[in-house]
């Protein structure tokens, strides 16, 4: 059981880590006033960082 606690406690640390370094890319890409690039559907998409909520 104590194995499950900690790989449930790794995997909480690893989402929020995820999460906050999304939000400063997102802080940062509005900060200097350029798109994300991004790979959607095997196609390069740029996407506006005011429009993505965090």
């Amino acid at each position: 059981m104590k194995n499950i606690n900690k790989d449930e406690e790794l995997t909480e640390k690893i989402l929020k880590g995820l999460k906050e370094s999304f939000r400063r890319l997102i802080e940062f890409k509005k900060s200097k006033g350029t798109d994300l690039i991004v790979s959607r559907d095997g196609k390069i998409v740029r996407i506006n960082p005011n429009d993505i909520k965090i």
